[in-house]
């Protein structure tokens, strides 16, 4: 939910960005149709039902979202328009119903007013009183289809694959193999002493998987034989493959064990081809795996209790020369996209398996595991695993490199004087070990976070810790590793250089082709143009463009992408 002190913000950036690039998955913008009311009113509806179900957001009328500049941009809602009437509007066309808070906000463009919609998030499926429905996915607002349906009802509790009983002698169902699995991996998680001392059945009844004396689908998986699974998780089936080629393997090994067997026997198929580094520090020597065993685990775990088990697709590992792919039938669900998984709420698929596993402390119910994944392998100096949506399953990727034992030495040593980084600062120092620069935008995108919390987390690295220094002003602000810092964090790996961008540089290599456009009356560069010349990024040649125009040697014409930036006088005829 975005206030209305934040929109006053983000209007500004209109000047330079269409508002459609400032949407989000909790944001919207929205022009005020004046053919007609009846048209605009609908619009409300559609919106409020579309917001509610992606988790609630803030729907802003009366902006045009594919144009540059405030008076161009904003254009307002007619002050006829009674927020109360729209209020009512929207309880009267959804079903359930909606109560969406109106608020009016003023501004000095258009007919001087926005209304801000604020949806607060509710218990969805939403849809319109003729049964039509949207949802938020993203920054668009999608049919809400038949699938799109399930998953709400997965994602609300409504529909628990694993809290289902199912019919039979518990006893016959259960193995002692995997009941004994269950207890080692708790034991080592320090699960509570007293509930691992208990009966088998007991042990199964306090983890909330055995219902009236039924054993659940949850407790199958957990502890069930092989005949028990196949019988009451068809779907269900691991897979891990030695690949030669993307499209050829030379080893594979399927199976349908209970979860604790099978992150054992897919642990150590993995470990067998996991060579371990060894490095140097002080009088000892420390050994590291290719694939940290922190991050490996979590990976598998995430993989098994996470699956969509009504989906006849595997659990599927696939081991490379030069990667490792974990992934699992069922995509993300509950506003999870791989650009928030950081630090979104934990939005279990299984939530009677979940349960289960956080109360043996295998799993952490706070979204723990993807940032241990991500720290185990920063700390070591490596690049995090990349985290992608594929159709109906999410891959996880981790690349095979070696521990760098300059960054490692640097970890070990900060953690002695009680420096203890986080998964934000690690993202941070790694990004600039390979780059020149890092600004609040780029810092934000990197580490999950919204620009204010990234731009605190820069500051206290620069002025708390001194890891950085800090250039620039105002929205030209940037931030580089201290050349001590980068000199120790890179090791041999790195040649020594010059490692900010040549701002000054990049400037007058723009300012010279905008000349030269002006000269011959060409018309002036885009933003990828300029992306192009100077060698920068999107963010970046944002700011360089920013700057010539404070400096009034450039200005926009046209809006969208049809937008150019020129040379605001004559140039030099000589």
């Amino acid at each position: 939910m975005r206030s209305l002190e934040d929109i006053r913000q983000l209007l500004a950036e209109l000047d330079h960005q269409q508002a459609e690039d400032l949407e989000d998955q909790d944001l919207d913008f929205k022009e005020w149709s004046r053919s007609s009311l009846n048209g605009a009113v609908a619009l409300v509806v559609e919106m409020a039902v579309c917001m509610a179900n992606g988790g609630g957001g803030t729907v802003v009328f009366g902006v045009k979202d594919r144009v540059v500049g405030r008076d161009k941009a904003i254009l307002g809602v007619p002050p006829e328009v009674d927020i109360n009437r729209l209020k009512k509007a929207v309880y009267d066309s959804s079903d359930p119903k909606l109560t969406p808070v109106f608020e009016d906000l003023s501004v000095p463009e258009g007919s001087g007013r926005l209304v801000v919609m604020q949806v607060y998030p509710g218990l969805p499926p939403y849809t319109d009183t003729a049964g039509r429905g949207k949802i938020r996915i993203g920054k668009d607002c999608q049919p809400l289809t038949g699938t799109l349906r399930r998953r709400i009802m997965v994602e609300t509790g409504e529909t628990d694959f694993t809290a289902v009983p199912v019919s039979g002698d518990p006893r016959l169902l259960l193995s002692a193999s995997a009941l004994e699995h269950l207890r080692d991996a708790a034991e080592r998680e320090k699960a509570p002493v007293e509930l691992l001392r208990l009966p088998d059945l007991d042990l199964l009844d306090s983890l909330g998987v055995l219902r009236q004396g039924q054993l659940t689908r949850a407790a199958i998986f957990l502890a069930g034989r092989e005949t028990a699974l196949k019988e009451h998780l068809p779907g269900y089936l691991w897979t891990h493959l030695r690949m030669r080629t993307d499209i050829d393997y030379s080893d594979r090994v399927d199976g349908t064990d209970a979860l604790p067997i099978a992150l054992y026997r897919l642990t150590d198929r993995i470990m067998a081809d996991n060579p371990i580094t060894t490095v140097q520090h002080g009088m000892f020597h420390f050994e590291y795996r290719t694939y940290p065993e922190v991050a490996l685990r979590e990976a598998l775990l995430n993989a098994l209790c996470h699956a969509d088990f009504r989906l006849r697709s595997p659990i599927l590992v696939k081991q490379f020369v030069d990667r490792l792919e974990v992934s699992n039938p069922g995509g993300f669900i509950g506003g999870i996209t791989p650009e928030n998984i950081l630090h979104h709420v934990p939005v279990p698929r299984n939530p009677c398996l979940v349960d289960a596993l956080a109360r043996l402390r295998l799993i952490n119910r706070s979204n723990l595991g993807i940032s241990r994944m991500f720290q185990a392998m920063l700390i070591e100096g490596k690049k995090p695993p990349i985290i992608r949506e594929v159709g109906e399953s999410v891959c996880i990727t981790f690349q095979r490199q070696e521990v760098s034992p300059s960054f490692r030495a640097f970890i070990t040593e900060e953690f002695k004087q009680g420096q203890l980084l986080s998964v934000d600062h690690l993202l941070v120092l790694q990004y600039l070990i390979e780059h020149a620069e890092v600004d609040t935008a780029t810092a934000a995108k990197l580490c999950q976070r919204d620009e204010a919390t990234a731009r605190d987390i820069l500051s206290q690295m620069e002025t708390q810790w001194s890891y950085l220094e800090r250039g620039g002003t105002g929205r030209g602000t940037y931030w580089t590793l201290r050349s001590h810092l980068y000199r120790q964090l890179a090791g041999s790996g790195y040649p020594d250089r010059n490692r900010r961008i040549s701002w000054e540089a990049a400037k007058t290599r723009v300012l010279s082709v905008l000349m030269q456009r002006s000269k011959r009356g060409e018309p002036g560069l885009s933003n990828a143009e300029v992306r192009q010349i100077a060698h920068l990024d999107r963010q970046q040649a944002n700011r360089l463009i920013h700057e010539l125009e404070r400096d009034g040697q450039a200005h926009i014409e046209g809006y969208g992408r049809g937008a150019r930036y020129v040379y605001p006088g004559k140039a030099d005829q000589d």
